[in-house]
């Protein structure tokens, strides 16, 4: 885009209410904002959370969900995000498949309630989307073990993966293991460390119907299995994740995963869950949104300046740092974070968003 689209973001209030320059204010304001990993749809999901007015102040105060809706998105100058569809591991399989494609379709009629909002599958509609100055919204899934898998001889077919045409991002492993390979999280007892061949067989899939193959939750195994089978000419990305250079965590990827990342042209998302930043007494580090920073200096460290990027991870019951824990006061005290440790203008815009948009045109063009 060649010249800002239309902000939502009113620049003086926003730096008030932050606590932030009108310098980082009105820096996010005229970028590309986008977060690689929200949870949003859980709470309508599980209570009727609505999505079209504003929770900030309300119960939970941020603490595990509350944290975004969509006037706080636009309010908070979150321009591009990828909207994830958690699977239920307690559905019965056969179920799961019908389950989500329900699940995609609520929540693209949700989403497209709001007149600002626009949902996009590829890099040319998500430009457009953005020309008019509306918020792009990417469907994506949590745990690829939502579909109903028809394999033969270790054969998944691109339309078994995402019969909707909506879907541009599969998690292929959550919190629990699954069929397709194990997780990282302590819940994996037993079975394989990396990925099955249904788990390898989904990746070369998702290949070839240009879905990004995401790479957090899965075992350290389980990556290099995936990366193994995947087609290193596509990008493949790590949404929402720490890098244990800063703090050595189950969750979080090392150097050498970064970079591997980065050599397929993808991007690794920073997660805001404080405890995946670092530990809360002995380290002497800041458990705040420098934390955040120092996360991705060390993707830049590790992996160069257009491997870095945000996943927050908000509403997937996660305890922000008690700084970010309102969604339309985060990404202006990211910047502000960003500007006192002596980034530069591009670094931050590539950063903030244009990493990943170089990395969508590449999956999706359109």
């Amino acid at each position: 885009m060649s010249q800002s689209p239309p902000s939502l973001v009113d620049v003086d209030a926003l730096a008030t209410k932050a606590g932030v320059s009108r310098e980082a204010s009105a820096l996010l304001a005229s970028a590309e904002v986008v977060d690689l990993h929200l949870e949003t749809f859980i709470p309508p999901r599980l209570w009727g959370y609505d999505l079209h007015r504003s929770h900030a102040g309300r119960f939970p105060w941020g603490r595990f969900f509350g944290h975004l809706d969509l006037p706080r998105v636009h309010g908070g100058g979150l321009t591009t995000a990828m909207w994830s569809i958690a699977t239920n591991i307690l559905q019965p399989r056969a179920r799961r498949a019908a389950v989500l494609q329900e699940n995609v379709a609520a929540l693209v009629a949700s989403l497209e309630r709001d007149q600002h909002v626009r949902v996009v599958t590829n890099a040319r509609e998500l430009s457009s989307a953005r020309g008019e100055g509306r918020h792009a919204a990417l469907v994506c899934v949590q745990g690829g073990n939502a579909f109903e898998l028809r394999a033969s001889s270790g054969a998944i077919e691109c339309e078994h993966v995402d019969p909707s045409g909506k879907i541009t991002r599969v998690t292929v492993v959550h919190l629990s293991s699954s069929s397709l390979g194990a997780t990282s999280s302590p819940l994996h007892v037993g079975g394989p460390a990396g990925l099955s061949d249904m788990g390898r067989a989904m990746v070369r899939a998702l290949d070839r119907a240009r879905v990004f193959v995401d790479l957090a939750h899965v075992s350290e195994a389980g990556f290099w299995d995936a990366m193994a089978a995947h087609d290193r000419t596509l990008p493949a990305i790590v949404t929402h994740t720490g890098m244990k250079s800063v703090h050595d965590l189950w969750r979080n990827i090392d150097d050498r995963q970064a970079r591997a990342i980065a050599d397929t042209g993808g991007v690794i998302g920073v997660i805001f869950q404080a405890s995946f930043l670092g530990p809360s007494w002995g380290s002497g580090r800041a458990r705040d949104v420098r934390a955040v920073v120092a996360h991705l200096e060390a993707v830049i460290r590790a992996a160069g300046e257009e491997a870095a990027a945000i996943g927050s991870d908000y509403d997937g019951f996660i305890l922000p740092t008690a700084d970010l824990r309102d969604g339309e006061l985060a990404y202006a005290r990211l910047v502000q974070s960003m500007l006192e440790a002596g980034w530069r203008e591009e670094r931050i815009r590539n950063v903030l968003g244009l990493n990943f948009l170089r990395s969508f045109a590449r999956l999706r063009p359109g």
